[in-house]
């Protein structure tokens, strides 16, 4: 009899847990988990809450039965968002676990767990031993009794908007009108009652309704699309500002007056200010804020010039966390728009980020472009996901591109990050970027940044073309939309009748190569190194005369497949 393996490495990721629900993660699987992370706990007390997606009830109910089991008091909180529980936690000094997907597809579920006072947990800090002890109850097809464990209800909301009302103190006398996208998902609990309440907030939903279908777009704030709504509503409500909350509503992104969405480190630096003269207030000497290895170089500055400390961190809600509680740190950014702050337990909030931001516009009487503009004084790309079949030898290349530059420098605290920054450089030769590997998936992900914008753009070009190769990248690059169809090229030949010219220098034409011009510029024979010369639908070496032929666009550059032309 072969015995059943089973292995749940797929779904426990580096800060959470993640699956498609009913495949990936079933009743069966949350429950050993469930029990397996009651065992992990050195108190019996466990919060469990879930957001509004289809599957969650099903799957909390099975955590609350797997950790009953194990022996765990568990709190049942129901529908709460992430940063919700993570209060619950802190003010009960209890284990939590959420059951979300946060931003993902409606299809998928997943958890995100931390220890009591919303500590987190992550693979370095018992998510681990969590999926092991998981694995050892499902191969064992059942989960033993320990102790006397038990459930019952708890409320939670009432004492999340009092917790966040007393962080946030917003001047009296402007009210701010408000949209808020909820995106059919937790912010449409969490809103009403956090901004519901204020005299200084107009609050004007949008997809409130707690739908886990996600009708009328994902919930995931990053992508542009995804803020069609809200931006239309801004405009037509002549809103002081918008706000989209992703699915379990821990992440806040913002759009001024304009219906613009602000970049999220620019938002970061506000609140690392904020937080910063608060501490400073108090009788901090030098708060330190937290900021991930990705956030805009100008949340660097700003913090330095508040006074402040900062803290590298690689990517990720564990590790953040965790080392702004070793170095009490008041608050932490990250690019994807978490933001954390130190009287919330050490925990991300986007609902909090949002009291911030609503606070400081309202100690003005200027527009939320205007209180923004200052934060975004440079070039960013955003974050370019590629997908590769070989991520190591993708990042040599780009490593070894930069160790060419001399006044590169070079750091590896998360991923590859090169910094082409410093005073005795022109304007336009500041740049830097960040390329690192996704956790979940067989992606590398480039964030650039420079001073100017046209700088950004030529690097954002020149890696891409590294991580992807020549070849990838002009097949990948999309055609402008007014650009006419481009005919089929056919591979050249070197004219047997044209004795006239010599092979060694075919005359000049359009080669066809639809690379950027830098880019063409660095293009060499593969035979010889020579360089190229464009010919009609090829690229001829000035060296060696190789002609080499471009094929839909691309320069077919590979060892030895062009013959070495006669002299003659």
């Amino acid at each position: 009899m072969t015995e059943t393996t089973h292995d749940l490495s797929a779904i426990v990721k580096a800060n959470d847990i993640r699956g498609v629900a009913g495949e990936q993660l079933t009743a069966e699987i949350a429950r050993a988990l469930g029990a397996a992370f009651a065992d992990v706990l050195e108190e019996p007390e466990l919060i469990v809450a879930h957001d509004m997606r289809l599957s969650s009830p099903e799957l909390s109910r099975a955590v609350i039965e797997g950790a009953v089991r194990r022996g765990a008091i568990v709190a049942d909180a129901g529908l709460s968002s992430t940063d919700q529980l993570y209060c619950a936690s802190g003010l009960h000094r209890a284990a939590g676990l959420m059951i979300t997907a946060s931003h993902n597809p409606a299809r998928d579920n997943g958890m995100k767990l931390c220890l009591p006072g919303a500590r987190p947990v992550g693979r370095d800090s018992g998510l681990e031993d969590v999926r092991r002890g998981a694995e050892a109850y499902l191969a064992a097809g059942e989960i033993p009794v320990r102790g006397e464990g038990r459930s019952e209800r708890i409320d939670t909301l009432e004492d999340y908007a009092r917790t966040l009302h007393g962080l946030v103190d917003l001047p009296a006398g402007r009210r701010l009108r408000v949209v808020v996208d909820a995106a059919d998902a937790m912010a449409g609990l969490t809103a009403p009652a956090v901004l519901g309440p204020l005299e200084q907030v107009e609050l004007i939903e949008l997809h409130f309704g707690l739908d886990g279908t996600f009708p009328h777009h994902p919930a995931d704030p990053l992508r542009p699309e995804n803020l069609r709504d809200l931006q239309k509503a801004v405009r037509r409500e002549g809103a002081d500002l918008g706000l989209a909350f992703d699915g379990d509503a821990d992440r806040c992104v913002v759009l001024d007056e304009t219906g613009t969405p602000v970049p999220p480190s620019a938002i970061g630096a506000l609140i690392a200010s904020r937080e910063i003269a608060r501490a400073r207030a108090a009788g901090e000497e030098r708060p330190r804020v937290a900021v991930n290895a990705v956030a805009s170089r100008h949340v660097h500055e700003v913090i330095a010039a508040a006074g402040g400390e900062m803290l590298l961190t690689p990517v990720g809600h564990a590790g953040i966390k965790r080392i702004m509680a070793e170095q009490d740190a008041v608050a932490g950014v990250e690019h994807s728009a978490h933001y954390y702050f130190r009287d919330f337990f050490f925990a991300d909030s986007g609902m909090l980020a949002a009291l911030h931001v609503l606070a400081a516009l309202a100690e003005t009487d200027g527009t939320a472009s205007a209180l923004v503009a200052e934060h975004s004084p440079y070039a960013g790309s955003g974050e370019h996901n590629f997908p590769v079949d070989d991520a190591v030898a993708a990042t040599a290349r780009v490593r070894a591109h930069a160790e060419s530059l001399p006044a590169a420098r070079i750091d590896e605290l998360d991923g590859l990050s090169v910094h082409h920054w410093d005073e005795h450089l022109a304007p336009d030769e500041r740049w830097w970027l960040s390329l690192r590997s996704s956790q979940t998936e067989s992606l590398l992900r480039l964030n650039v940044e420079a001073q100017e914008r046209t700088t950004m753009e030529q690097v954002l070009d020149q890696i891409r073309t590294l991580v992807l190769g020549v070849a990838d990248a002009a097949e990948s690059t999309p055609e402008p939309a007014s650009a006419e169809p481009t005919p089929e090229t056919v591979p050249a030949a070197v004219p047997a009748n044209a004795p006239e010219v010599s092979p060694a220098q075919l005359p000049a034409g359009a080669s066809g190569a639809d690379v950027p011009g830098w880019v063409r510029a660095a293009l060499r024979c593969p035979d010889c190194g020579g360089e190229l010369h464009d010919v009609d639908a090829a690229l001829q070496c000035t060296d060696c005369g190789r002609v080499h032929a471009v094929e839909g666009g691309i320069p077919v550059l590979i060892a030895g497949r062009a013959e070495a032309p006669s002299a003659d």
